[in-house]
């Protein structure tokens, strides 16, 4: 019979740690499911705004490298100050809670797009914008 400090043969603190990493927070699904060739094809509706070759700023920013930088930091794109002020990061998180709805995410943005609905589509999108490094 295992004593009280084991179980079935593992150490209590094993087992604690494995609790302890279950815990984590694990990231949405579709956020981790995302398609980026269905990406690719839905940045046909950004295309008319943006680029996605390094410091090609049209209407809108170069959306290369976008995942992890700092919003309104792109050189030679004059932000709004809403954006440049927001302190937000593009993590896939803030990227899905913009794309949603950009003008309820940061008041005061420029960007004229109304956002997208679907989260399928959301998580497709950020995953191409993803593979842009």
């Amino acid at each position: 019979m295992p004593s009280p400090q084991t179980f079935g043969g593992f150490a209590a603190p094993l087992l604690i740690a494995l609790a302890a990493l279950a815990m984590l927070e694990i990231p949405a699904p579709a956020m981790a499911q995302g398609d980026p060739v269905a990406g690719k094809s839905l940045f046909a509706r950004c295309a008319a705004c943006h680029s996605v070759k390094p410091g090609e700023n049209r209407m809108g920013p170069s959306l290369h490298g976008v995942v992890g930088r700092k919003a309104g930091v792109e050189p030679g794109f004059a932000y709004s100050p809403a954006l440049k002020d927001s302190g937000l990061t593009w993590t896939p998180a803030e990227l899905d809670a913009y794309l949603a709805n950009p003008r309820q995410k940061v008041p005061g943005v420029r960007m004229i797009f109304g956002g997208l609905p679907s989260p399928t589509d959301r998580a497709n999108l950020i995953a191409y914008l993803a593979t842009l490094k």
